[in-house]
C-alpha cells in the first residue's frame, strides 16, 4: 500500500473542494457524459411482460436516479418494465414479502415487485428543502429493512446540515421516529440480529450507530486518512457492509479497508490493492466482499474496477469500462450487477454484469442512471 501524507493532500483536496463527492452541495450538477466508453450498452431491451404476469425470480430492480422510476431488468436481456416512484430515487430495499421500499427526494415509495405496482409513498418527517434531483438533492439516500420486515430505516439528507434517520412502521406505512445523524447519510445498514442500525455519513466522516429498541445513538469517526479538508475532502466513507461478526467494512480509495467495531468505536485498517476511488459495496453469501471502484478521483490513480475480496483478504481486481456506483449480488453468489449511475459525471444508463468466478464482464442496458439495486 502506498503511503499518503494527509498534510500534503490537504492543499490539493481544497483545490477540488467544491466538486464531486468531496463537496456538500456547492456548484451545479455536472452534465451527463454521452461519448464512449460511457455509451449505452449494446444488449437489446427485453419485451414487456403481459399484464398480470408475475415478475420472474432473479429479476434486477434498480433505482433510476436520473428519472422518477424504478426499472425491472431481465439479467440476460435488459429492462422490461418500470414503475413511477418519485423524483431521483437513490437507494432501495426489498423485503421477503416482495415489497420494495425506495428512497426518493419526495418520500419513501412502496412498490409491489411481484405485480409491478406503486402502493403509495411515505412522506418524510424531516424538512429537507425543495424537491430537486442531482447528487446533492435533499431527501432519502441509504435505506434498509429490519430482518423481520417490521421497520424500514431511511437516511434523509438535509442540504448544508446534518441529516436524520427516519424509522418507518411498514404495517402502518408511517414515520414513527426520527434520529439525528451526520451529514449526507449515503448508506444505511442493519445488524444481522436487527438490534442496531448504522448510517454512514459521508460529509461528517462518521457512522451513527442507533439502538433499534431505544433509538439511543452513538457517533463513530471513520477517517483512515484524517479529516483534513473538511467538506472538500475526497477521503470520506461512502458505503458499508455488516460482516458476520457484526463489524462494519468501509472501503477507501482502493487502499484501505476500515473495519469498525460499532460496540467500541475502534477502527482497524486492512490493506486494499485497487487504488481507485471507491463507492458501493456488497457481500456475497459466502462472505466475499465486492467493492465498486469509480476511477481516478481525488487521491486515486487507477480506472474503474470491481474488487473481489475473499474473507482472508485476498483480492482480484476486475477492470470496468466507465464509472459505476453500486453493486448487487445474485442469490447464488455467482454474479455481480454493477450499476452505471455514478453520482458524479461520466455516469451511463446501464449495468455491468460480472461473473465473480472468472471476472468476465458484459454490459446490459438498464434504466436511467441506475443507482441502488437489488435482485428479486
Amino acid at each position: 500500500m502506498r503511503a499518503r501524507s494527509v498534510g500534503a493532500l490537504g492543499a490539493a483536496l481544497l483545490v477540488a473542494a467544491l466538486s464531486g463527492c468531496g463537496a456538500s452541495g456547492s456548484g451545479d450538477e455536472p452534465q451527463k457524459a454521452t461519448s464512449t466508453p460511457d455509451a449505452p450498452a449494446t444488449t437489446p431491451t427485453a419485451a414487456p411482460l403481459p399484464a398480470g404476469t408475475a415478475t420472474p425470480p432473479g429479476t434486477l430492480l434498480v433505482a433510476d436516479f436520473g428519472g422518477d422510476t424504478v426499472s425491472f431488468i431481465d439479467p440476460a436481456r435488459g429492462p422490461f418494465a418500470s414503475v413511477k416512484v418519485g423524483t431521483a430515487p437513490y437507494g432501495l430495499a426489498v423485503g421477503a414479502d416482495g415489497r420494495a421500499w425506495v428512497a426518493t427526494a419526495e418520500g419513501v415509495a412502496i412498490v409491489d415487485t411481484r405485480t409491478r405496482a406503486n402502493l403509495g409513498r411515505v412522506p418524510y418527517r424531516t424538512e429537507s428543502g425543495p424537491v430537486t434531483d442531482g447528487e446533492y438533492r435533499g431527501g432519502g439516500m441509504g435505506i434498509a429493512l429490519a430482518p423481520d420486515g417490521k421497520r424500514a430505516y431511511v437516511g434523509v439528507n438535509v442540504p448544508d446540515g446534518n441529516g436524520a434517520l427516519e424509522v418507518i412502521d411498514t404495517a402502518t406505512r408511517q414515520v414513527v421516529d426520527t434520529v439525528p445523524v451526520g451529514r449526507r447519510p449515503f448508506d444505511v445498514d442493519v445488524s444481522r440480529d436487527g438490534a442496531e442500525v448504522y448510517a454512514t455519513n459521508h460529509d461528517s466522516f462518521d457512522v451513527t450507530a442507533v439502538d433499534a429498541r431505544t433509538l439511543d445513538a452513538r457517533r463513530h469517526e471513520v477517517a483512515p486518512y484524517g479529516t483534513e479538508g473538511g467538506l472538500g475532502s475526497w477521503l470520506k466513507p461512502h458505503y458499508a457492509v455488516v460482516r458476520e461478526d457484526g463489524r462494519l467494512l468501509l472501503p477507501f480509495e482502493g487502499e484501505r479497508l476500515a473495519v469498525l467495531d460499532p460496540r467500541t468505536g475502534r477502527v482497524a485498517i486492512e490493506e486494499m490493492t485497487a487504488n481507485t476511488h471507491q463507492h458501493g459495496a456488497a457481500l456475497t453469501p459466502d462472505g466475499t466482499l465486492l467493492v465498486v471502484g469509480t476511477g481516478p478521483i481525488g487521491s486515486a490513480d487507477e480506472d474503474p474496477s470491481l474488487t473481489i475480496r475473499t474473507k482472508d483478504g485476498r483480492e482480484r481486481v476486475v477492470p470496468l469500462t466507465g464509472p459505476h456506483e453500486d453493486v448487487a449480488v445474485s442469490k447464488d453468489g455467482r454474479t455481480a450487477y454493477v450499476t452505471g449511475g455514478f453520482t458524479r459525471s461520466g455516469y451511463w444508463d446501464g449495468i455491468t454484469v460480472v461473473d465473480i468466478a472468472t471476472g468476465e464482464t458484459r454490459r446490459l442496458a438498464g434504466g436511467e442512471r441506475p443507482l441502488g439495486a437489488a435482485v428479486l
